[in-house]
């Protein structure tokens, strides 16, 4: 019954912005901590930015100070507002939430793709 919609994917050239979104359904959102994983081609998945219920933010070290993620409960919903894109940054982007009760993310969306052009 949880549900994770993404959107916001698409092409974008170095230097340029991108703003990725995550709708949440089926799980009391204010309750839960969101994060945004990526996995390149031939690359291990990672976590790129999360989010606590409690509103406190952790990145990985390539994504500070360039990428902010963020929620608003209103709307359910989850952002990751990426700037300053680099090739590098290419990848399937992909929001999870986060179980209480087991202790790690459980549900997952569908993925978008984020191309960063040279």
């Amino acid at each position: 019954q949880v549900q994770l919609v993404e959107s916001g994917g698409g092409l974008v050239q170095a230097g340029g912005s991108l703003r990725l979104s995550c709708a949440v359904s089926g799980r009391t959102f204010s309750r839960s901590g969101m994060g945004w994983f990526r996995q390149a081609p031939g690359k291990e998945r990672e976590l790129v930015a999360s989010i606590s219920s409690g509103g406190s933010t952790s990145y990985v070290d390539s994504a500070k100070g360039r990428f902010t993620i963020s929620r608003d409960g209103t709307k359910n919903t989850v952002y990751l507002q990426m700037n300053s894109l680099k090739p590098e940054d290419t990848a399937v982007y992909y929001c999870a939430s986060y179980s209480n009760v087991y202790g790690r993310y459980d549900y997952w969306g569908q993925g978008t793709q984020v191309t960063v052009s040279s």
